[in-house]
């Protein structure tokens, strides 16, 4: 897998604004390239089948027929996902069950219905996860607790198909993506919490994984991305305190006084 050339590759979630830049390189670099989402329209000149990847009944046929189409595979990019603002102390809603259908169960049900095919041509398997599984942020446990399982899925899965198919997981932090909409929408934007990166980093560090000599089990998008993963992995009291002093800051400014899933947080603080 050190080039693209010639590769037969599915996409998850093709139109959205990773999958879309994904397709394009993808097909730039010679691959054949085929997408799955819940349109059809969107991805440029590459072919989308549209599936609710949610749908455990659904998703083995449309695998199967992009496989059919690509004539095999060597590539499973699991990109799909959404997000949206889900406290942890208050009952998981339909927000959350939506994360973590869309998030994890439905990189699941794409992953199984392709393993046969990859195992045949020791290819490979992206996810794309987030920083946010393992440097969470307050108000939105639902996409933080959704990607942390989906590395955790990853690392079983790698265990059991690694000897025949690369695993590896990818880390963006913040894009302009409209999967931060419904999160501005209530009131709890992430500006000023994490720093933005563009989309064609994230890009970049998938094909990084897709095509090194060897897969790689993680794969940060930016060096402060690699500096912030070591913190959350070595150092998690230092990481909570730094994540702690920025929304603590936050709220002492009013940004989050128009936002009413943070009203437990501002009467701890005071406000």
């Amino acid at each position: 897998m050190t080039t693209l050339d010639g590769r037969r590759v599915i996409v998850t979630g093709a139109n959205g604004t990773f999958g879309r830049l994904l397709c394009a390189r993808l097909a730039l670099a010679g691959a054949g390239v085929v997408g799955l989402d819940l349109r059809t329209e969107g991805a440029g000149a590459t072919p989308v089948i549209a599936c609710d990847l949610t749908d455990a009944a659904a998703v083995p046929t449309a695998v199967g027929q992009a496989i059919e189409t690509l004539g095999g595979l060597d590539l499973l990019v699991n990109n799909a996902g959404v997000g949206g603002p889900a406290p942890a102390e208050l009952p998981p809603g339909d927000p959350a069950r939506r994360q973590l259908e869309v998030n994890l169960m439905a990189a699941w049900h794409t992953t199984a219905a392709a393993v046969p095919a990859l195992e045949r041509s020791h290819g490979r398997i992206v996810f794309v996860s987030s920083r946010m599984a393992l440097l969470p942020l307050p108000l939105a446990a639902g996409y933080g607790v959704s990607k942390r399982a989906l590395v955790a899925y990853a690392d079983a899965l790698r265990l059991e198909v690694g000897t025949h198919i690369g695993v590896s997981v990818v880390y963006p932090s913040m894009v302009a993506s409209p999967i931060h909409d419904a999160s501005a929408a209530a009131g709890l934007s992430l500006e000023g919490v994490a720093r933005y990166e563009p989309a064609e980093g994230v890009v970049d560090a998938i094909l990084r994984a897709a095509t090194a000599r060897r897969a790689p089990r993680e794969v940060a998008t930016t060096g402060r991305g690699r500096f912030e993963l070591f913190l959350a992995r070595h150092l998690p009291s230092v990481a909570d305190a730094l994540v702690r002093r920025t929304i603590a800051g936050r709220i002492a400014a009013g940004d989050l006084d128009q936002a009413p899933l943070a009203e437990g947080m501002r009467r701890r603080a005071g406000r």
